[in-house]
């Protein structure tokens, strides 16, 4: 049992790290490092994050600066953040590119806060997912008499338990990003 738990928990923190990654993307109107993260650079002949290539900086809440290791990659990184349909203009003076980040309409804020709650419901689909297969393996355990009734029930009510504290973990990350993305 206690490796069904583990493996549980293991899986349920990957959702986790999954979809906090997938939020951290999402544009909020402030500049940050983290909207650089999907950019992928055609570098050498391989296709290498922007962060490995470039010292990515936010100044300020409106400015993002991306400065080359080699000035000479200057373009190429600036293609590739073209090509990202960030919603960034990147503006390129030789050294450094400068990204100006907009504010965002209002609009775009209740679109943005629709879709953190879709990848939220999309983490708790997984989650459950996750809980539903421990499940199945635990109910198989005591179908085999590898355990018995009352520790397959005080195991599943320990993986609801769990359940419900991931899905705890997504609904605070939503609510994060929500208050992020209003103000």
């Amino acid at each position: 049992m206690e490796k069904i738990y583990t493996e549980t928990t293991d899986n349920m923190n990957k959702v986790i790290q999954h979809y906090q990654k997938e939020i951290s993307i999402i544009r909020t109107g402030r500049a940050s490092r983290d909207i650089l993260d999907i950019v992928k650079v055609d570098y050498y002949g391989g296709n290498v994050p922007l962060n490995t290539i470039a010292n990515i900086t936010a100044p300020d809440a409106s400015m993002v600066l991306v400065q080359p290791f080699d000035i000479s990659s200057i373009e190429t990184i600036e293609k590739a953040i073209h090509e990202a349909q960030l919603g960034l203009n990147p503006s390129n003076d030789g050294k450094v590119i400068r990204l100006s980040v907009p504010p965002l309409t209002e609009e775009r804020r209740n679109e943005l806060v629709k879709f953190v709650h879709k990848l939220i419901e999309e983490g708790k689909v997984s989650i459950r997912n996750v809980r539903r297969d421990s499940n199945d393996k635990l109910k198989l355990s005591q179908k085999n008499n590898e355990i018995s009734e009352d520790d397959l029930k005080r195991a599943l009510e320990k993986i609801q338990d769990m359940t419900n504290d991931f899905i705890n973990k997504l609904v605070q990350i939503q609510t994060a990003k929500e208050e992020e993305i209003k103000f």
